[in-house]
């Protein structure tokens, strides 16, 4: 493994995060704000650091799996410790334990956060805070990949360490075309938003800080009561409609646009995922309005924002459901560990696998009454081989063991049941909020300075999706 190819790499992700500092510092510098020095500094040190691997590395033709995932690894993480810099320097609710947490919060697009006073931030720290979702949504590596002149055996290995087999299945074109795809749809559903926001009362620097967290999944708002503060069905709806789209495979979107033949509408994977939310929304909304929560068209309301919002992963909030029936409760943690499908942003086990895993119980009970047979697994008509059958349920598997893991580090620092339980589902999901002190109108600011570098770890995990992580450490020890 050449460590020279790995930092010339990552000089490339240090660019491209400066190139966001410097946005914000411009910001912040027009608005004569508190935080102009701090974002400049953290911008300069991104771009010195940047630049120096690409004048004394050579460039290199080719790029080994073990590289490539390397590049990968140590990119996000290299990301979240320059995401933490501008906080730290500016202050205020920052501390090491807390600048650290929003960052990684912030480009795992998980959206949990440790801020009280979100609207006392400037504004400059506010668009640096919404830009660590956009550039960590589509991934920071594939952003890096649209603009690097890499060669193709240099994209293939940072591509197959970057993007997992099941979210290639509704693509069909060479890694780069895949990687512009995916920079398209998410440029688009980005302007298309903001200028939705926009059209319905948002100025332009809230719609545009929305749209980032939205079409990420990601869930940072500019106020401490998140959507709520709007209280504009108009705005909901909009922000509800793109997290949806946000939720399902780029691939597929491409294709409805394009008239290709794999599209949401022909995907009986897509219209399944569909489906699950619509019985969501359905299950919460009775509930609610039974128990007399709400009246019925309010139950709605909040129903389809909170089922939406945690089942893409997002986290936007329009009301405290920590305080909802425990049914409803029940409900939306299972969709905070389902989430929305591979190929989005979303992050969670993804609905894909809980597809296969569904048709692989459905496969074992066949061949309990016919052990002879031979059954197929398929996803919108393609066979699921054996292998990734078999690394889905591993995958779920390991999903389930890190987050009781951390549930009971958690409530060894003495943290409640439901607390300890929802953050660690919420955050190695990217989900963002969870219920008790870390409910969707709350934040992770009671949660112990340990605790918050357990539920980093759990963020970190949830967007590396485990494998990587796993297989980088093997590679290591070989």
């Amino acid at each position: 493994m050449k460590k020279e190819i790995i930092i010339k790499h990552l000089g490339y992700v240090l660019l491209l995060n400066g190139l966001f500092l410097l946005i914000s510092f411009l910001i912040s510098l027009f608005l004569g704000e508190s935080s102009t020095i701090a974002l400049l500094f953290s911008g300069l040190i991104c771009a010195i650091f940047g630049v120096f691997p690409l004048i004394f590395v050579e460039r290199t033709e080719h790029v080994n799996f073990g590289e490539g995932l390397s590049i990968v690894v140590f990119g996000w993480l290299l990301t979240c410790v320059v995401g933490m810099l501008p906080y730290i320097m500016w202050g205020g609710e920052f501390t090491l334990a807390n600048a650290w947490f929003e960052s990684v919060s912030g480009f795992t697009t998980t959206g949990a956060t440790v801020l009280v006073e979100i609207e006392s931030l400037p504004k400059g720290i506010l668009f640096w805070r919404s830009s660590t979702h956009w550039i960590g949504g589509v991934g920071i590596i594939l952003f890096v990949m649209l603009v690097l002149p890499q060669s193709k055996g240099q994209r293939l290995s940072v591509y197959n360490a970057e993007i997992s087999s099941l979210s290639k299945m509704n693509f069909r074109f060479e890694a780069r075309r895949i990687v512009r795809i995916l920079a398209v749809v998410y440029l688009s559903l980005t302007l298309l938003e903001t200028v939705a926001l926009m059209l319905f009362g948002m100025s332009f620097f809230d719609a545009i800080n929305h749209s980032f967290a939205t079409i990420a999944t990601g869930g940072f708002s500019t106020k401490n009561l998140s959507v709520a503060a709007y209280d504009s069905v108009a705005i909901e709806v909009i922000i509800m409609v793109f997290m949806l789209l946000s939720g399902m495979h780029f691939g597929l979107i491409y294709g409805t646009v394009m008239l290709k033949k794999e599209n949401i509408f022909t995907s009986s994977l897509a219209k399944t995922f569909l489906l699950v939310m619509l019985a969501g929304v359905a299950l919460v909304t009775a509930k609610l309005y039974l128990a007399g929560t709400y009246d019925f068209w309010t139950s709605l309301r909040f129903a389809s924002f909170q089922v939406i919002s945690l089942g893409t992963t997002t986290g936007f909030a329009t009301e405290d459901s920590a305080h909802w029936p425990i049914f409803t409760q029940v409900v939306l943690i299972y969709f905070t560990i389902q989430c929305g499908m591979t190929g989005s942003t979303s992050g969670g086990l993804k609905f894909d696998r809980v597809y296969i895993f569904f048709q692989s119980i459905g496969k074992q009970v066949k061949l309990l009454k016919h052990p002879q047979g031979i059954f197929i697994s398929k996803v919108d008509g393609k066979v699921i081989d054996d292998k990734l059958e078999q690394q889905t349920l591993v995958f779920i598997v390991l999903y389930i063991v890190v987050f009781f893991t951390s549930t009971a580090l958690l409530t060894a620092m003495d943290l409640d049941g439901m607390t300890a339980f929802s953050a660690s589902i919420a955050t190695i999901g990217n989900v963002g909020p969870g219920f008790e002190k870390v409910s969707s109108l709350g934040n992770f600011s009671t949660i112990p300075d340990l605790g918050k570098y357990v539920l980093s770890i759990n963020m970190l995990l949830g967007r590396l999706e485990i494998f990587n992580v796993i297989a980088l450490i093997m590679l290591k020890r070989h």
